[in-house]
Protein backbone atom coordinates (compact mmCIF):
# COMPACT_ATOMS: atom_id res chain seq x y z
CA UNK A 1 0.00 0.00 0.00
CA UNK A 2 3.00 2.81 0.64
CA UNK A 3 4.89 1.14 -1.84
CA UNK A 4 6.26 3.65 -4.65
CA UNK A 5 5.93 2.89 -8.05
CA UNK A 6 8.28 3.62 -10.66
CA UNK A 7 6.89 3.90 -14.10
CA UNK A 8 9.18 1.80 -16.54
CA UNK A 9 10.02 1.67 -19.98
CA UNK A 10 8.63 -1.12 -22.57
CA UNK A 11 12.37 -1.78 -22.77
CA UNK A 12 12.58 -2.92 -19.22
CA UNK A 13 9.03 -4.66 -18.56
CA UNK A 14 10.54 -6.96 -21.19
CA UNK A 15 13.68 -7.25 -19.84
CA UNK A 16 11.63 -7.58 -15.96
CA UNK A 17 9.33 -10.21 -17.64
CA UNK A 18 11.93 -12.49 -19.12
CA UNK A 19 13.49 -12.30 -16.03
CA UNK A 20 10.17 -13.93 -14.47
CA UNK A 21 9.68 -16.27 -17.04
CA UNK A 22 13.36 -17.33 -16.69
CA UNK A 23 13.00 -18.33 -13.07
CA UNK A 24 9.54 -19.99 -13.92
CA UNK A 25 11.32 -21.63 -16.24
CA UNK A 26 14.14 -23.37 -13.83
CA UNK A 27 11.15 -23.94 -11.38
CA UNK A 28 9.41 -25.85 -13.75
CA UNK A 29 12.59 -27.95 -14.92
CA UNK A 30 13.20 -28.38 -11.50
CA UNK A 31 9.37 -29.33 -10.75
CA UNK A 32 10.44 -32.33 -12.52
CA UNK A 33 12.56 -33.62 -10.15
CA UNK A 34 14.77 -32.01 -6.87
CA UNK A 35 17.50 -32.81 -9.31
CA UNK A 36 17.95 -31.07 -12.49
CA UNK A 37 20.39 -33.61 -14.04
CA UNK A 38 17.93 -36.62 -13.01
CA UNK A 39 15.42 -34.66 -14.28
CA UNK A 40 17.16 -34.83 -17.75
CA UNK A 41 18.01 -38.24 -17.23
CA UNK A 42 14.48 -39.26 -16.76
CA UNK A 43 13.94 -37.75 -20.49
CA UNK A 44 17.33 -39.11 -21.87
CA UNK A 45 15.71 -42.61 -20.48
CA UNK A 46 12.25 -42.18 -22.49
CA UNK A 47 13.30 -40.99 -25.75
CA UNK A 48 16.10 -43.72 -25.89
CA UNK A 49 13.45 -46.25 -24.57
CA UNK A 50 10.84 -45.12 -27.65
CA UNK A 51 13.59 -45.68 -30.14
CA UNK A 52 14.62 -49.26 -29.35
CA UNK A 53 11.14 -49.84 -29.01
CA UNK A 54 10.21 -48.27 -32.43
CA UNK A 55 13.18 -50.13 -33.85
CA UNK A 56 12.67 -53.18 -32.88
CA UNK A 57 9.42 -53.28 -33.99
CA UNK A 58 10.05 -51.92 -36.80
CA UNK A 59 12.73 -55.23 -37.62
CA UNK A 60 10.34 -57.28 -36.06
CA UNK A 61 7.92 -56.46 -38.40
CA UNK A 62 9.89 -56.43 -41.61
CA UNK A 63 9.16 -52.89 -41.77
CA UNK A 64 12.86 -51.83 -42.60
CA UNK A 65 12.36 -51.34 -46.47
CA UNK A 66 9.08 -49.13 -46.10
CA UNK A 67 11.50 -46.73 -44.30
CA UNK A 68 14.05 -44.42 -46.46
CA UNK A 69 17.25 -45.32 -48.13
CA UNK A 70 20.10 -43.95 -45.59
CA UNK A 71 20.68 -44.76 -41.61
CA UNK A 72 17.49 -46.16 -40.14
CA UNK A 73 17.84 -45.23 -36.95
CA UNK A 74 18.26 -41.65 -37.79
CA UNK A 75 14.69 -42.25 -39.80
CA UNK A 76 13.43 -43.62 -36.24
CA UNK A 77 14.89 -40.91 -34.68
CA UNK A 78 13.67 -38.32 -36.83
CA UNK A 79 9.92 -39.37 -35.52
CA UNK A 80 10.36 -40.15 -31.65
CA UNK A 81 11.87 -37.10 -31.22
CA UNK A 82 9.30 -34.29 -32.88
CA UNK A 83 6.45 -36.65 -31.15
CA UNK A 84 7.60 -36.52 -27.88
CA UNK A 85 8.61 -32.34 -28.60
CA UNK A 86 4.95 -32.37 -29.52
CA UNK A 87 3.00 -34.48 -26.62
CA UNK A 88 5.48 -32.90 -24.04
CA UNK A 89 4.31 -29.17 -24.91
CA UNK A 90 0.80 -30.36 -25.27
CA UNK A 91 1.24 -32.25 -21.57
CA UNK A 92 3.39 -29.14 -19.78
CA UNK A 93 0.95 -26.21 -21.40
CA UNK A 94 -2.58 -27.85 -20.67
CA UNK A 95 -0.72 -28.40 -17.07
CA UNK A 96 0.54 -24.79 -16.29
CA UNK A 97 -0.64 -23.19 -13.75
CA UNK A 98 -4.33 -21.56 -14.36
CA UNK A 99 -5.96 -18.13 -13.07
CA UNK A 100 -6.92 -19.39 -9.36
CA UNK A 101 -3.53 -20.93 -8.74
CA UNK A 102 -2.13 -19.52 -5.24
CA UNK A 103 1.11 -18.44 -7.26
CA UNK A 104 -1.12 -15.75 -9.12
CA UNK A 105 -0.91 -13.83 -5.86
CA UNK A 106 2.34 -12.83 -5.97
CA UNK A 107 3.04 -9.65 -7.96
CA UNK A 108 5.13 -10.51 -10.50
CA UNK A 109 3.43 -13.40 -11.91
CA UNK A 110 0.66 -13.75 -14.31
CA UNK A 111 -0.95 -16.48 -16.95
CA UNK A 112 1.46 -15.56 -19.44
CA UNK A 113 4.44 -16.10 -17.83
CA UNK A 114 2.89 -19.64 -16.38
CA UNK A 115 2.18 -20.80 -20.60
CA UNK A 116 5.84 -19.41 -21.38
CA UNK A 117 7.87 -21.10 -18.41
CA UNK A 118 6.02 -24.54 -18.86
CA UNK A 119 6.59 -24.47 -22.97
CA UNK A 120 10.09 -23.43 -22.70
CA UNK A 121 10.50 -25.62 -20.03
CA UNK A 122 9.81 -28.51 -22.23
CA UNK A 123 11.68 -27.19 -25.15
CA UNK A 124 14.46 -27.10 -22.72
CA UNK A 125 14.61 -30.74 -21.79
CA UNK A 126 13.68 -32.27 -24.90
CA UNK A 127 16.23 -30.22 -27.61
CA UNK A 128 19.26 -31.02 -24.45
CA UNK A 129 17.67 -34.79 -24.67
CA UNK A 130 17.79 -34.76 -28.58
CA UNK A 131 21.02 -32.97 -29.03
CA UNK A 132 22.91 -35.74 -26.34
CA UNK A 133 21.19 -38.62 -27.82
CA UNK A 134 22.61 -37.24 -31.43
CA UNK A 135 25.73 -36.87 -30.00
CA UNK A 136 26.70 -39.69 -28.26
CA UNK A 137 25.12 -41.98 -31.67
CA UNK A 138 27.49 -39.76 -33.50
CA UNK A 139 30.58 -40.63 -31.69
CA UNK A 140 29.83 -44.23 -30.40
CA UNK A 141 28.07 -45.48 -33.06
CA UNK A 142 28.61 -44.15 -36.52
CA UNK A 143 28.56 -40.76 -38.24
CA UNK A 144 25.50 -39.17 -39.47
CA UNK A 145 25.01 -36.87 -41.88
CA UNK A 146 21.83 -34.23 -41.75
CA UNK A 147 21.40 -32.82 -45.61
CA UNK A 148 19.81 -29.67 -44.17
CA UNK A 149 20.02 -28.84 -40.18
CA UNK A 150 18.57 -25.56 -39.31
CA UNK A 151 15.15 -26.33 -41.52
CA UNK A 152 15.47 -29.86 -40.05
CA UNK A 153 15.33 -28.14 -36.74
CA UNK A 154 12.59 -25.59 -37.33
CA UNK A 155 10.44 -28.47 -37.52
CA UNK A 156 11.27 -29.69 -34.32
CA UNK A 157 10.39 -26.04 -33.27
CA UNK A 158 7.07 -26.32 -35.15
CA UNK A 159 6.29 -28.98 -33.68
CA UNK A 160 6.52 -27.73 -30.20
CA UNK A 161 4.88 -24.64 -31.24
CA UNK A 162 1.93 -26.57 -32.63
CA UNK A 163 1.57 -28.77 -29.05
CA UNK A 164 1.71 -25.58 -27.31
CA UNK A 165 -0.94 -24.34 -28.81
CA UNK A 166 -2.79 -27.37 -28.70
CA UNK A 167 -2.03 -27.29 -25.01
CA UNK A 168 -3.21 -23.65 -24.51
CA UNK A 169 -6.75 -24.70 -25.97
CA UNK A 170 -6.79 -27.23 -23.18
CA UNK A 171 -5.96 -24.92 -20.57
CA UNK A 172 -8.58 -22.72 -21.47
CA UNK A 173 -10.90 -25.64 -21.13
CA UNK A 174 -9.86 -26.78 -18.12
CA UNK A 175 -11.53 -24.69 -15.05
CA UNK A 176 -14.62 -24.92 -16.87
CA UNK A 177 -14.89 -28.95 -17.27
CA UNK A 178 -11.18 -30.60 -15.96
CA UNK A 179 -12.57 -33.97 -16.17
CA UNK A 180 -13.53 -33.54 -19.73
CA UNK A 181 -9.99 -31.91 -20.61
CA UNK A 182 -7.68 -34.35 -18.62
CA UNK A 183 -9.38 -37.25 -20.86
CA UNK A 184 -9.15 -35.27 -24.07
CA UNK A 185 -5.90 -34.58 -23.23
CA UNK A 186 -4.79 -38.21 -22.93
CA UNK A 187 -6.51 -39.36 -26.12
CA UNK A 188 -5.05 -36.78 -28.10
CA UNK A 189 -1.63 -38.17 -26.97
CA UNK A 190 -2.40 -41.51 -27.37
CA UNK A 191 -4.02 -41.00 -30.30
CA UNK A 192 -0.82 -39.21 -31.91
CA UNK A 193 1.07 -42.92 -30.88
CA UNK A 194 -0.28 -43.52 -34.70
CA UNK A 195 -1.73 -40.42 -36.18
CA UNK A 196 1.38 -38.47 -36.29
CA UNK A 197 2.74 -40.47 -39.03
CA UNK A 198 6.16 -41.59 -37.12
CA UNK A 199 6.18 -45.09 -38.12
CA UNK A 200 5.31 -44.34 -41.48
CA UNK A 201 5.88 -42.02 -44.74
CA UNK A 202 3.39 -39.92 -46.38
CA UNK A 203 4.61 -40.49 -49.87
CA UNK A 204 3.63 -44.31 -49.48
CA UNK A 205 0.36 -44.26 -48.17
CA UNK A 206 -2.75 -44.40 -50.03
CA UNK A 207 -5.31 -41.61 -50.99
CA UNK A 208 -7.96 -42.88 -48.12
CA UNK A 209 -5.58 -43.39 -45.57
CA UNK A 210 -3.60 -40.16 -46.46
CA UNK A 211 -7.14 -38.54 -45.71
CA UNK A 212 -6.79 -39.98 -42.16
CA UNK A 213 -3.88 -37.89 -40.97
CA UNK A 214 -3.47 -34.83 -42.95
CA UNK A 215 -5.26 -32.89 -40.61
CA UNK A 216 -2.57 -33.42 -38.00
CA UNK A 217 -0.17 -30.35 -38.15
CA UNK A 218 2.16 -33.01 -36.02
CA UNK A 219 2.12 -35.58 -39.18
CA UNK A 220 3.49 -33.04 -41.72
CA UNK A 221 5.89 -31.36 -39.44
CA UNK A 222 7.61 -35.16 -39.26
CA UNK A 223 6.92 -35.51 -42.92
CA UNK A 224 8.24 -32.46 -43.70
CA UNK A 225 11.66 -32.94 -41.17
CA UNK A 226 12.23 -36.47 -42.72
CA UNK A 227 12.39 -34.06 -46.24
CA UNK A 228 14.82 -32.27 -44.52
CA UNK A 229 16.81 -35.09 -42.97
CA UNK A 230 17.80 -37.45 -45.73
CA UNK A 231 18.68 -36.70 -49.07
CA UNK A 232 16.87 -39.48 -50.47
CA UNK A 233 13.22 -38.05 -49.18
CA UNK A 234 10.95 -35.76 -50.99
CA UNK A 235 7.53 -34.95 -48.92
CA UNK A 236 4.98 -34.46 -51.64
CA UNK A 237 1.86 -34.77 -49.39
CA UNK A 238 2.70 -32.67 -46.65
CA UNK A 239 3.43 -28.84 -46.06
CA UNK A 240 4.65 -26.80 -42.72
CA UNK A 241 2.70 -23.97 -43.85
CA UNK A 242 -0.12 -25.85 -42.68
CA UNK A 243 1.32 -26.93 -39.53
CA UNK A 244 2.07 -23.13 -39.05
CA UNK A 245 -1.48 -21.56 -39.56
CA UNK A 246 -3.24 -24.30 -37.49
CA UNK A 247 -0.43 -22.91 -34.46
CA UNK A 248 -1.24 -19.52 -35.21
CA UNK A 249 -5.07 -20.27 -35.03
CA UNK A 250 -4.78 -21.71 -31.92
CA UNK A 251 -2.94 -19.83 -30.25
CA UNK A 252 -4.52 -16.52 -30.89
CA UNK A 253 -7.98 -18.71 -30.55
CA UNK A 254 -6.39 -19.71 -26.96
CA UNK A 255 -5.16 -16.25 -26.10
CA UNK A 256 -8.92 -15.36 -26.30
CA UNK A 257 -10.09 -17.43 -24.18
CA UNK A 258 -7.19 -16.66 -21.41
CA UNK A 259 -8.44 -13.54 -21.40
CA UNK A 260 -12.21 -14.63 -21.19
CA UNK A 261 -11.59 -16.92 -18.38
CA UNK A 262 -8.60 -15.45 -16.25
CA UNK A 263 -11.47 -12.81 -15.84
CA UNK A 264 -14.27 -15.12 -14.89
CA UNK A 265 -12.14 -17.82 -13.06
CA UNK A 266 -12.47 -18.30 -9.42
CA UNK A 267 -10.81 -20.90 -6.74
CA UNK A 268 -14.38 -21.54 -5.54
CA UNK A 269 -15.43 -23.24 -8.84
CA UNK A 270 -13.25 -26.43 -7.24
CA UNK A 271 -14.80 -26.49 -4.38
CA UNK A 272 -17.47 -28.93 -5.14
CA UNK A 273 -15.40 -30.94 -6.81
Amino acid sequence: MFEQRHKRSRLSSLIAMGEVVFHSVARSVRSKHNNAFMALALNLTQAVMFVVVFYLMFSLLGLRGAAIRGDFLLYVMSGVFLFLTHTKAVAAVSGAEGPSSPMMQHAPMNTIVAILSAALGSLYIQVLSMLIILFVYHVAFTPIEIEEPIAAFGMVLLSWITGAAVGLILLVMKPWSPGTVGIISTIYQRANMIASGKMFLANTLPSFMLSMFDWNPLFHCIDQARGFVFINYNPHFSNWQYACWVALILIMIGLMGEFYTRRRASISWGAKR
